[in-house]
């Protein structure tokens, strides 16, 4: 398969486009079509070297942790989707190997939801961090409840802040 790999830490050059082989599906994984990647600010600081402390690296390093694509093949115990369900998945392992930014990503089920149907897969590849980011802080930390509205400033950049931004967020429901 195709995918996006380095295979020392570095800054931009140390990407190469080349051939890897396909991921191993374990029973509770599936293989997913990558459709569309999300590209994070961590996807730099992994790809030089800023979480080596946190983070061992297994080199050739595919980045990326946000996916959005169809399942082509379950694993022999997964239950939950099956062949053509389109989904997305911030497919993050504790370490650095198998990324997104392939043609095909292995995927435990634990980190896959199926994708909304209103949005196209690049639209939903890059949900997947930020999302889950935003919730954490809106329903862990900020408790936000049902029906309550937040007003959000600064809020273009992926998580972290934009000056010239602001954005009405209302709880679900």
């Amino acid at each position: 398969m195709k995918a996006i790999s380095y295979s020392r830490y570095g800054g931009p050059e140390v990407l190469g486009l080349g051939e890897l082989p396909e991921p191993k599906v374990g029973p509770d994984s599936v293989l997913v079509k990558v459709r569309a990647a999300g590209v994070n600010p961590v996807d730099w600081k992994c790809r030089e070297g800023y979480l080596d402390g946190a983070l061992d690296a297994v080199f050739p390093v595919v980045p990326g942790w946000d996916v959005s694509g169809v399942v082509v093949r379950p694993g022999v115990a997964v239950t939950e989707f099956g062949v053509g369900d389109e989904v997305i998945g911030y497919v993050r392992e504790d370490f650095l190997s198998r990324g997104t930014l392939a043609e095909y990503v292995a995927a435990p089920v634990r980190t896959l939801a199926r994708k909304p149907r209103n949005l196209t897969h690049e639209e939903a590849a890059g949900l997947p961090l930020t999302g889950l980011t935003a919730y954490q802080v809106l329903v862990g930390r900020l408790e936000v409840k049902r029906g309550e509205t937040i007003l959000v400033h600064a809020a273009a950049g992926g998580v972290g802040p934009s000056p010239s931004s602001s954005a009405a967020i209302s709880a679900p429901g």
